[in-house]
């Protein structure tokens, strides 16, 4: 992961779409009222192709006088870079789909972005979604796509033969993972030759930290917290170390691969395994058994009265303020952000995870793990991950989630390293208090 956001969306679908043709403004409207033609610049990968043509065919059908051209740029820094350039050019498509969370705040949207804040196209917005598409106090996009979970993946049937519960606080998680191991189980799955996949004991357990530390976001960024002396948040990080102290990782934990713990967990073979829950679906195909075995749930804290999950927000589409078309362009938004619009998506995509629409419908064939992480989101009980919420976050995270994780560095000197490996980021971003 770098754990950016970016990196993550990149990892669960990756956002890019070539930026080919200089659009900004799309055909004008003919005298007679004819056709307008809206630009939409998405990425090009895959999955996003195939939800942004689905979504752009069925709402033409809807809207006959209103045409959806796709246009296409890379993925990573080379798509940020384009995306941030046609931008500050006003040579932007009529809408875009780009990352929602902290990265938003270098597109400068008070300049370059239609503001949407009040507006009728976020009828159908969850509101526990606005805060990863705002700036400023203004918001600037619609989800499109759906969440994804970071927490921890288990083998239901592991679970009903050892007549297991989900646990709903660590000291129940715990239990478990003794109750596993007697039975002859690996209890947690670690795959740390892919060093991403160690964060998520830390990055995954922001819902508790949020919960025990409501400004915990606002304050890291203005640099008024730190991990190493918040309690909630130092916890990630003992985590990490108390599942490999108890003896309850995987035998050669520190060469295993990401696609070597799924395998041990869709075969039972190890319990459960804490990751994103995107990396799923791609193993569909070959192992159907996935969308009924491998269940979700979110990294329990210490409080099981104020148990939740850390959610990876979905991308969004925003409108550049280059527009002609802008009536047009609301049309398309609020489509993108209605129960039709998901309905859309749905049918060329299975969803991984639930939409942030209000009377969004999973399939009743969906995966088990998005079934979940619905209920959680039903329950009002879900944070974005905290790189939703700031800029700030250090590239050395996964080193050091390694070393906490195998052992090699304490909990507590884990969590003051990364507060030091922030600090030349934050600076970067010349962010006040740094």
């Amino acid at each position: 992961m770098k754990t950016s956001h970016r990196t993550l969306g990149a990892a669960v679908a990756v956002l890019a779409l070539a930026a080919l043709t200089a659009c900004g403004s799309g055909d004008k409207p003919a005298a007679d009222g004819g056709a307008v033609t809206l630009s939409f610049l998405v990425d090009n990968t895959e999955i996003t192709v195939a939800q942004a043509k689905a979504v752009a065919d069925a709402f033409q059908k809807a809207n006959p006088t209103i045409k959806v051209e796709t246009e296409t740029r890379p993925p990573g820094g080379e798509g940020d870079n384009i995306v941030k350039t046609r931008l500050s050019t006003g040579d932007m498509s009529d809408v875009f789909w780009y990352n929602s969370g902290s990265l938003l705040q270098a597109l400068n949207p008070a300049q370059t972005m239609v503001d949407l804040t009040g507006d009728p196209v976020l009828k159908d917005v969850q509101k526990s979604f606005l805060p990863v598409v705002t700036q400023g106090g203004k918001v600037y996009g619609v989800p499109v796509g759906t969440a994804a979970g970071g927490g921890i993946l288990y083998n239901r049937k592991v679970y009903a033969d050892l007549g297991l519960q989900v646990p709903k606080s660590w000291a129940d998680f715990m239990a478990n993972n003794e109750k596993i191991k007697a039975a002859g189980i690996t209890p947690v799955i670690s795959t740390f030759k892919d060093t991403w996949t160690s964060q998520l004991f830390v990055l995954g357990d922001y819902f508790n930290v949020q919960a025990a530390a409501p400004t915990f976001a606002q304050d890291y960024t203005a640099n008024k917290v730190k991990f190493a002396t918040t309690p909630s948040a130092t916890a990630g990080f003992q985590h990490l170390a108390d599942v490999n102290a108890k003896g309850y990782l995987n035998k050669g934990f520190g060469s295993a691969t990401l696609d070597e713990g799924l395998k041990m967990l869709i075969a039972g073979k190890g319990a459960q395994y804490a990751t994103l829950s995107f990396v799923l679906p791609p193993l569909l195909a070959d192992n159907p058994q996935i969308k009924t075995d491998i269940g979700f749930f979110g990294i329990p804290g210490d409080d099981p009265a104020k148990n939740g999950a850390t959610i990876w927000e979905p991308a969004a589409v925003y409108a550049s303020k280059t527009t002609e078309h802008l009536d047009a362009v609301k049309k398309f938004l609020a489509f993108v952000a209605s129960p039709a619009g998901t309905e859309a998506i749905t049918s060329a995509v299975a969803p991984a995870g639930p939409y942030r629409i209000e009377g969004a419908k999973l399939p009743e064939d969906a995966l088990q793990i998005a079934k979940d992480l619905q209920a959680y989101i039903d329950a009002d009980a879900t944070a974005p991950a905290l790189e939703f919420l700031s800029p700030v976050k250090g590239p050395a995270l996964e080193q050091i989630t390694v070393a906490v994780g195998s052992g090699l560095t304490p909990a507590a000197d884990g969590a003051k390293q990364y507060d030091q490996d922030v600090e030349k980021q934050a600076k970067q971003l010349g962010l006040a208090g740094w």
